[in-house]
């Protein structure tokens, strides 16, 4: 994973993150994100001709990813999406959303962090390859303490009328809003790459704790 050590800051309405140089990021909007992945994928191809058998894949997989976040609300959408000689490629993305959530009665819920770890649902693995969740807090530097969760999980398809899952390695990290009662930054990091899921935990963290708000300084 050396190549992918160089950094590319975004910056967004609010804040900002950094992401490995290579990553891709392209418009989520419904009319215009096909016709800008497929421009992007043609490019990389055309810098990268060994890259060429994995055209369809590509562009299945980040059309996917973006109409995700576009589904979530997603303020940034960064994907990776690079050959290292196998016969699948290596998948990953991270989005970035601002989100919050009320009471029954309507008033905002709590953002502290500590609030939100007690509000999220651990989950154990009965057996080998079942699905597993854990909750935790971490420190971003220069912004302070967030909430986790980390695991292996079975993702819903969004708008699938038949209920089915992917199953994904997932990092989410809720970081709250200052002056914003009841907002978070939620950082979702996730792959389908069951097998490198360490990696991706120690990718996705990395990635999150690059995050800044505007306001702030590094």
């Amino acid at each position: 994973m050396a190549r992918y050590m160089e950094a590319l800051t975004i910056e967004r309405g609010g804040f900002r993150i950094k992401v490995p140089e290579s990553w891709w990021e392209f418009d989520v909007r419904p009319e215009s994100r096909d016709d800008s992945i497929r421009r992007m994928v043609n490019e990389r191809i055309e810098a990268h001709p060994e890259l060429a058998r994995y055209r369809d894949t590509y562009t299945a997989f980040l059309q996917k990813a973006a109409a995700d976040a576009w589904k979530s609300g997603a303020m940034y959408c960064g994907c990776m999406a690079e050959s290292f000689g196998g016969d699948t490629p290596i998948t990953g993305s991270v989005t970035v959303s601002l989100v919050g959530g009320r009471t029954r009665d309507g008033a905002p819920l709590s953002n502290d962090p500590a609030a939100i770890a007690a509000q999220l649902a651990v989950k154990e693995a009965r057996k080998e390859g079942d699905s597993w969740r854990k909750v935790t807090t971490v420190d971003i530097p220069g912004v302070g303490p967030a909430a986790r969760t980390y695991g292996i999980e079975d993702i819903p398809v969004p708008g699938d009328s038949l209920n089915r899952t992917i199953r994904a390695v997932l990092v989410q990290t809720y970081i709250p809003v200052p002056g914003q009662e009841g907002k978070v930054a939620l950082v979702a990091g996730s792959s389908q790459v069951l097998d490198l899921a360490d990696s991706f935990f120690d990718i996705f963290d990395a990635i999150t704790s690059t995050f800044r708000f505007a306001e702030r300084t590094a």
